[in-house]
């Protein structure tokens, strides 16, 4: 086991030990059942919907994904591990509807987030990106995180919540977005999401006023009679099976959950991906002659980021590969089944019992990954392909199978814009300590300032 795997798995089990064990405890509690053992502690948290059963089985290995990835929600399902969102998103949407339901309004964003629709935001995105860096000096220092951080979230103000948002209301809604991050990403809201606690009052405050920030852009949007091309039409265009429209509470908790999901994987992906090419002057080459290759007539289309920066695009997955902003994903086993290891030995997962598909440990595992903590990006390439060697859940960053990540190709297009206008106009130099990671919250990523020296340039065709 590599060094850096072993001390994720130890990190993430504690994480998910602390949670089961409070959950036991509570259930305990509740039920009188102290000394009930395990199957009467299961059963009594799943009943008390407490995030974690006590017991948690950790799928290791591309072989054993299958068990987490491609089950029916009849057998394998979210129980309680995301009720923790309820109180982010509000009511009726996602976590808080039944499944028939959520999987219409994931439809809905589905296809919001298709790739044909992408097409026509591209434009957008490369001119948001050139306006944000055009304050920039010639040279200078910045926290590169904050700073991509800032770009991202106004990059989605315009793709996702419309021009209503990122032009008369976009100071407020990156205070609340904020506020709303910096409240709702920790083990204890993980495990008691409505305890009554300062923090969790700012999360509510912080929530209570994106809603009303949104609904006033749909009241903008309804009373200029135009249609625009984003997120936030389409949303106002959809309808449910039955032919309902959604409500203006669906559509802003819809918005809500669609920016949380995209923002801190984007964010943090494109942080380390900025870390680990300052940090390895090879890769950085490769990086910035592709851009050179590239350049032609100065414009970035989306034919170009989609098919043209093959290099950039496995920089950036290599970063996802060694830093997943979600390292595990939980689900809880409503009907018991059995998984087989690679060596052929049968392990039962029990009804009420945990599965959990921990990215963090599986993209380290040294017979998927030829040297797994290194930075490589080769290892994705034609001649390699070590993402499918070992099967096909061997890189699970954005989940896979019934639980895919249906924001994919956005995160990849919009970093792919930030980074070929990076690597096109700027030299660039980490002069803070390489990042390590921030173990504090549940979604991880670089912790502290990743401090960035830069200085203006126009990178010329070869």
């Amino acid at each position: 086991m590599a060094a850096a795997a072993a001390v994720w798995f130890s990190a993430i089990a504690a994480v998910l030990l602390a949670a089961s064990t409070i959950a036991v405890v509570v259930v305990a509690k509740m039920t009188g059942k102290r000394n009930g053992g395990a199957a009467a502690a299961a059963a009594a948290a799943a009943e008390a919907e407490l995030p974690l059963p006590p017991v948690a089985n950790f799928l290791v290995g591309p072989k054993l994904q299958g068990g987490f990835y491609l089950r029916p929600e009849s057998e394998v399902h979210q129980g309680g591990t995301y009720r923790m969102t309820v109180p982010m998103f509000g009511r009726g949407v996602m976590y808080d509807v039944d499944v028939a339901t959520r999987s219409e309004q994931i439809a809905v964003c589905f296809e919001a987030l298709r790739p044909t629709k992408l097409r026509s935001s591209t434009v957008t995105m490369v001119r948001e990106t050139e306006e944000y860096f055009a304050k920039w000096g010639e040279q200078g220092t910045v926290d590169l995180k904050r700073e991509l951080d800032l770009l991202i979230l106004t990059i989605a103000s315009r793709v996702l919540l419309g021009k209503e948002v990122r032009e008369t209301m976009f100071a407020d809604v990156v205070a609340s977005f904020h506020e709303l991050m910096d409240n709702s990403m920790h083990l204890i809201s993980l495990c008691f999401p409505n305890l009554p606690i300062p923090r969790h009052r700012r999360r509510d405050t912080a929530s209570a006023r994106l809603k009303e920030l949104f609904s006033r852009a749909i009241q903008l949007r309804r009373g200029s009679g135009r249609a625009e091309d984003d997120v936030l039409q389409r949303f106002l265009e959809s309808r449910y099976r039955d032919g309902r429209a959604m409500s203006d509470n669906e559509i802003t908790g819809m918005l809500i959950a669609l920016v949380v999901a995209g923002q801190h994987m984007s964010s943090s992906a494109s942080t380390w991906t900025g870390a680990f090419l300052l940090r390895d002057p090879k890769h950085l080459a490769a990086a910035v002659d592709e851009q050179r290759r590239l350049i032609g007539d100065d414009r970035v289309d989306y034919d170009a980021l989609t098919t043209g920066m093959s290099t950039l695009h496995r920089c950036i997955k290599e970063a996802l590969r060694m830093h997943p902003p979600a390292p595990a994903l939980v689900r809880t086993v409503r009907r018991g089944f059995a998984v087989w290891t690679r060596e052929g030995k049968e392990y039962r997962m029990p009804a009420g019992h945990s599965v959990v598909s921990y990215a963090a440990f599986n993209h380290r595992l040294g017979y998927v990954y030829r040297d797994p903590d290194e930075y490589d990006p080769e290892r994705f390439g034609p001649e390699r392909k070590e993402d499918r060697v070992a099967g096909k859940f061997s890189f699970t960053a954005f989940g896979g199978g019934r639980h895919a990540c249906l924001g994919e190709h956005y995160a990849f297009l919009k970093m792919k814009v930030i980074w070929s206008y990076l690597l096109r106009n700027f030299e660039l130099e980490l002069v803070s300590p390489f990042p390590e990671v921030e173990l504090n919250n549940i979604m991880l990523g670089p912790r502290g300032e990743v401090m960035v020296r830069y200085k203006r340039r126009k990178l010329t065709s070869t």
